[in-house]
């Protein structure tokens, strides 16, 4: 008995195939290419937040509080984040910024997303652009009135 299939058949199952395996494709690369991203601006958030965190323990009546404030912010934020390899590009010396004006703290991560290109691929899909579309920084800040 034979079960193959007519011949009028026989190329539906690779059409098929390939209809699926492209949105399958890109579902998956989206999801890929988008996590990255969206983990780094979790960590500058987080790093941002404990920074400013580490700061109010400082003595207000210290020597040079608004400079030690700025600095073990800086600190604080650059500790938190050896984690990223060195092929991202960060750099906390020129990324990261730390005011302390009239009693607000503010600190911010300026992370240009450039950066990213050198770790992972941008495609350029027909009808949809660079995928993933992303600003050009990525930006984190948290700020503390003292």
């Amino acid at each position: 008995m034979k079960t193959s299939l007519p011949d009028k058949q026989k190329g539906a199952a690779a059409i098929e195939f390939i209809a699926v395996f492209v949105i399958f494709f890109a579902v998956f690369y989206g999801m890929v290419s988008y996590s990255l991203p969206l983990l780094l601006l979790q960590s500058f958030n987080q790093a941002t937040a404990e920074a400013v965190r580490l700061s109010v323990a400082l003595d207000p009546n210290m020597q040079g509080y608004a400079a030690a404030v700025q600095s073990t912010a800086k600190t604080a934020v650059a500790n938190r984040l050896l984690w990223i390899p060195p092929s991202y590009k960060f750099d906390a010396a020129t990324q990261v910024t730390t005011t302390f004006n009239s009693g607000l703290l503010l600190v911010k991560i300026n992370y240009p997303t450039a950066n990213l290109q050198a770790v992972m691929p941008f495609i350029v899909l027909p009808g949809i652009g660079t995928v993933p579309q992303l600003p050009t920084t990525l930006q984190a800040t948290s700020s503390l009135q003292f």
